[in-house]
């Protein structure tokens, strides 16, 4: 695979995981007061051992976003190592744009190239339909009528 399509897998990789990170962190994050306007929301029941709960449930939802925190961090050292990776452009602009020219021409000259192939390829087949046509002309000449 080239470091191209390499970067896109990577980045669509990245993405998927920061949206997940984000994800969790809103769905975990605490309930914040917006505005001293609004009341106090009422006291949800709670169970005997909710106590319990809560706090597992707050240490578990900080250990999953520590994890997710550094595998995010992770992906983007790895990004990094793969744009390091990238070939460096040697002359700056103006050399790419003249290599970018020499590409073109020599493009074209393949192109020209291939046409003429195609053109010579498509004569020979006229030939070849004609001679066939002929041959089958002759074949049926042959044949005697009932």
């Amino acid at each position: 695979m080239d470091i191209i399509s390499q970067l896109q897998e990577h980045v669509n990789s990245t993405a998927s995981i920061a949206f997940n990170t984000f994800g969790t962190l809103q769905r975990d994050a605490s309930p914040a007061r917006l505005s001293a306007n609004y009341p106090e929301p009422p006291p949800a029941a709670k169970p005997a051992d909710a106590a319990a709960t809560a706090a597992a449930t707050t240490a578990n939802a900080v250990e999953q976003s520590k994890l997710m925190a550094t595998e995010l961090v992770k992906a983007a050292k790895q990004f990094d190592a793969l744009v390091a990776a990238l070939p460096l452009s040697e002359g700056g602009e103006e050399a790419q744009l003249k290599r970018i020219a020499e590409l073109q021409a020599e493009n074209d000259a393949v192109g020209q190239e291939l046409q003429k192939q195609l053109e010579a390829a498509e004569k020979e087949l006229k030939q070849v339909q004609e001679l066939f046509n002929q041959a089958s002309d002759n074949c049926f000449n042959l044949k005697k009528p009932d």
